[in-house]
């Protein structure tokens, strides 16, 4: 599958894997360009929240969604966590990830750094209400039992 990329900003950087084997893609931060400025900086306060552009606009395919999720590094090292990010087929606009800084220290972001990743995920199928008592197709070992009925501690 092909997915089609537009750059909002010339020097936005494209999403890329470091591993063709990864499912998600690096989304790089890329402020608006502002031509009395070498470079631009971001910085999220301690426990507070940023809009984060990427510079890019991502046409999502038929029957997915685009997921922005933390990137692992950027998480345990930095403290910064996307809050929720959800892109769905319908979006047309520029890709913006919302982090939250969860430190007490300043963190900034430079133009060009990696801020999460975007993964593509298939769209759950149509809900449709059932009215019988039992939904289920088959039954399952499992049952109605819920939080701890598999004896996790």
């Amino acid at each position: 599958m092909k997915v089609r990329v537009q750059r909002v900003h010339e020097n936005a950087k494209l999403p890329v894997r470091a591993h063709p084997t990864d499912a998600g893609m690096d989304l790089f931060f890329c402020p608006t360009p502002k031509p009395e400025l070498d470079s631009q900086i971001e910085t999220v306060l301690p426990f507070g929240s940023s809009v984060i552009p990427t510079g890019l606009k991502i046409e999502v395919p038929e029957g997915y969604m685009l997921e922005i999720k933390n990137k692992s590094g950027i998480a345990s090292k930095r403290g910064l966590l996307v809050g929720a990010c959800v892109v769905d087929r319908g979006y047309t606009g520029e890709i913006f990830v919302n982090l939250h800084n969860v430190t007490h220290r300043n963190q900034t972001l430079h133009d060009g750094d990696k801020i999460a990743q975007a993964v593509f995920v298939k769209v759950a199928p149509e809900v449709v209400l059932v009215e019988s008592e039992d939904i289920y197709d088959t039954t399952t070992s499992r049952g109605e039992g819920a939080l701890g009925s598999t004896g996790d501690r």
